[in-house]
């Protein structure tokens, strides 16, 4: 069993115009893989690809953003629609424990990229209306919260808009996540100083191990500890290990462990990014997740912490940030 707080499947459900996405044969996760794997609570991103003025040839382009949103959530609802025995919604933490107790997969939209909010309070209240409970503020450009991750130093240290401060409040009450994946290192400051929940870093990994601007330094790690907040070990080779194509258990493990060193047991836990990454994995879909776990004990860690890495340290952050 364990929580996964980010996968992209409902874009490559988008992109490949299907209705519901209990089972998607190519994609790195499904549904269907999901029951079997015993997933407790799956988050499922609405992500918002880069912006294209030109599409290559034969590709065809995907919705504006307002579009894209609805076609997500249009195929999230299909899929509870069509296999309600399996896969029921979740908002907050009573919803993931009814759905779990009635032996469904809960699945609570996330929304990857802040863009689509347009610095509007509205728009965020819509967003929660629809079922919205974490969003990821920015992604690898600058939108309305804020400034991205980048490898430019200058758009690195640049925090929150005056919108995006504002919003971290809002957002706390409503019980929306504030997501700091993507974010720049003075956004995550930012965050940090105005949040009065526990945050997380629902995809990200550690800096020290593997010096990505996606990655949390180790004062970023203490901090997000600090708050109550948790980050998911991302499977992505390139925020494992430097120049690497290959995503290993051993990697997985060592970021799991300087998490722990670092922040405390309760800390960390598991945020794939399946369907929105690429390499070659050794754990790289739903059902693969047990020998990830099995790994874990192989190399000292203990049950109790391994079930807190799992589902528990998530399970209570929904607890105490999701209304």
């Amino acid at each position: 069993m364990y929580i996964d707080m980010h996968c992209d499947t409902l874009l490559k459900g988008v992109r490949e115009e299907r209705e519901e996405i209990y089972e998607l044969p190519e994609a790195m996760a499904d549904v269907k893989r999901l029951k079997e794997a015993q997933v407790i609570c799956q988050f499922f991103a609405i992500f918002f690809p880069p912006k294209q003025s030109q599409y290559p040839e034969g590709v065809k382009p995907l919705p504006e953003d307002e579009e894209l949103f609805k076609k997500a959530r249009e195929i999230f609802q299909n899929t509870i629609q069509k296999h309600g025995e399996v896969l029921g919604q979740a908002v907050n933490y009573q919803e993931v424990i009814r759905q779990q107790e009635a032996g469904r997969v809960a699945g609570i939209l996330t929304m990857e990229d802040g863009r689509a909010v347009l610095g509007s309070f509205e728009r965020l209240q819509y967003f929660y209306s629809q079922g919205v409970r974490l969003i990821s503020l920015t992604w690898n450009y600058e939108n309305c919260f804020g400034a991205p991750n980048s490898k430019d130093v200058k758009i690195m240290q640049r925090g929150l808009t005056s919108f995006g401060k504002e919003a971290v409040g809002v957002m706390n009450d409503l019980g929306i996540l504030v997501d700091v994946s993507h974010l720049s290192d003075g956004g995550f400051w930012d965050v940090a100083a105005l949040s009065k929940k526990p945050f997380v870093a629902s995809h990200s990994n550690c800096r020290s191990l593997c010096n990505h601007t996606r990655n949390l330094t180790d004062e970023m790690i203490h901090s997000l500890a600090e708050h109550g907040g948790v980050a998911g070990v991302n499977f992505e080779p390139t925020f494992l290990q430097e120049g690497k194509q290959e995503s290993t258990m051993e990697r997985i493990a060592a970021h799991i462990k300087h998490f722990v060193q670092i922040g405390g047991e309760e800390c960390v836990g598991i945020g794939t990014d399946f369907d929105g990454i690429q390499g070659v994995f050794e754990v790289g879909e739903p059902t693969a997740m047990e020998r990830l776990f099995a790994y874990l004990h192989r190399s000292g860690f203990s049950e109790d912490l391994i079930e807190k890495i799992a589902y528990r340290n998530v399970l209570r952050v929904i607890k105490e940030s999701m209304k």
